[in-house]
């Protein structure tokens, strides 16, 4: 059943244009009560095969003109889900007009207009539901938190609902502002089995908050072919200053695995047990590293996913170090100021298409995300959070991958092109 689960969280805060008293008590409130969805999910959407592929190829875009401000370091491992904040932020622009809905779709790259963004989210969503058999979970989930001061405009319930399957729950942020952060996040760690439970960090939610849009994803797949946890092993894996630490490694001896070969790295694609998604490993040669990486944009991974889909996986040697990347909660919004969407993030920003009235801006746009790779398979959540506040002023051996250096992956739905997850390993030991 597709939850709407993919790690993705988006929370956004904003101000009310009209007060309205308080029609429950705050200790209701600060569970967050559903109010019955003015629109029913749309589970057909009409959306032309041309429309979903600009979508994907948007999309894809997006994902890697974010890397440069997740991978801030050289020391440190990454991973971000840009799927979560392409839907986080899809729902927000759903309520923003004006010049800051034109600078969130510059941002964001979203080239279809709104009528048809929308229903194409929506289709993309129930693709990637479809594609959730055979022990690979792929749940959604989407929600809307608002101050049980607001007056939300009818059309945006309609949008989110319609195409994100996304209801509202009241609640009392001006005056409960902690009981409703942490009710947020219990529903966050609910819907992600409970592997991202804090996503809100302490301060975020505050009593000028007066909405939050949240999005969360989880992603559990097994592999198609599974490594033998008794073949797992201490390997050495060489970190990018040269230095060489023993990571326990998995070994396959004939997993189900496309390779490919570039300038200067090599690639390899392993398939989840539906076949319809995978992990795709960059890895670079030595001393390559930061060439391939600084290179590492949309059209670049799109090209390399087109290589790898022409090539038949066969049964290839791997040996893959395990991995487990929590991260602590991180923000986006500086990345996203770089590409463009500034406006939001300023007092006078235009979000009328969500309340009436203003005075609503973006203070934060965070994520958290989980991933743990094992000899069974993958599991890895996020979530992202816009945070709005109120103005108050064979024979032959098989070919071989040996990931022992620092790579890059993706977890991606092959079918849409759609890349869910995007890391980098420096270190698998840490």
């Amino acid at each position: 059943m597709f939850r709407r689960n993919l790690v993705a969280l988006a929370a956004f805060a904003g101000v009310a244009a009209c007060g309205q008293s308080p029609s429950s008590s705050p200790s209701t409130q600060d569970q967050g009560t559903p109010v019955q969805p003015t629109a029913l999910r749309d589970l057909a959407p009409d959306v032309s095969p041309a429309d979903a592929a600009e979508l994907s190829a948007d999309n894809l875009t997006f994902a890697f003109n974010l890397y440069p401000g997740v991978a801030t370091d050289e020391i440190s491992n990454v991973f971000y889900s840009p799927y979560s904040a392409s839907l986080a932020l899809a729902m927000t622009y759903a309520g923003a007009a004006g010049e800051t809905a034109q600078q969130i779709a510059t941002a964001l790259q979203f080239d279809l207009p709104p009528a048809r963004l929308h229903p194409a989210f929506d289709a993309l969503d129930l693709a990637l539901e479809s594609h959730a058999i055979h022990g690979v979970t792929v749940d959604i989930a989407d929600s809307l938190w608002g101050d049980e001061s607001l007056e939300f405009q009818p059309g945006f319930l309609d949008i989110l609902s319609k195409n994100y399957g996304s209801g509202l729950r009241v609640t009392d942020f001006m005056h409960a502002p902690e009981p409703a952060r942490s009710a947020i996040n219990n529903w966050v760690s609910s819907e992600t089995e409970q592997t991202i439970p804090d996503l809100l960090p302490d301060g975020s939610i505050t009593s000028s908050t007066r909405f939050v849009l949240v999005n969360a994803i989880y992603f559990h797949a097994t592999w198609l072919t599974q490594f033998n946890p008794s073949m797992t092993k201490p390997s050495p894996f060489t970190r990018l200053d040269g230095s060489v630490v023993q990571a326990p490694s998995m070994t396959n001896a004939a997993a189900s695995c496309s390779t490919v070969f570039g300038q200067g790295y090599e690639a390899g694609e392993l398939q989840y047990a539906n076949e319809q998604t995978s992990m795709v490993i960059v890895l670079p040669a030595a001393g390559q590293f930061t060439a391939v990486e600084s290179g590492l944009t949309g059209g670049f991974v799109s090209t390399l996913f087109s290589r790898l889909s022409k090539v038949t996986p066969s049964g290839t040697a791997v040996t893959l170090p395990k991995f487990s990347i929590k991260t602590a909660t991180f923000s986006l919004s500086a990345e996203l100021e770089k590409l463009g969407m500034t406006d939001a993030f300023r007092k006078g920003a235009d979000f009328s298409a969500m309340l009436p009235g203003g005075n609503v801006f973006l203070t934060d746009v965070l994520q958290q995300a989980y991933i743990d790779v094992s000899e069974a398979g993958t599991k890895a959540s996020a979530a992202t959070a816009v945070i709005g506040g109120q103005d108050d002023g064979a024979v032959e051996a098989p070919p071989a991958l040996v990931v022992d250096r620092p790579f890059l992956f993706v977890i991606r739905d092959i079918p849409t092109n759609t890349a869910l997850f995007v890391g980098r390993v420096l270190d698998p030991t840490l």
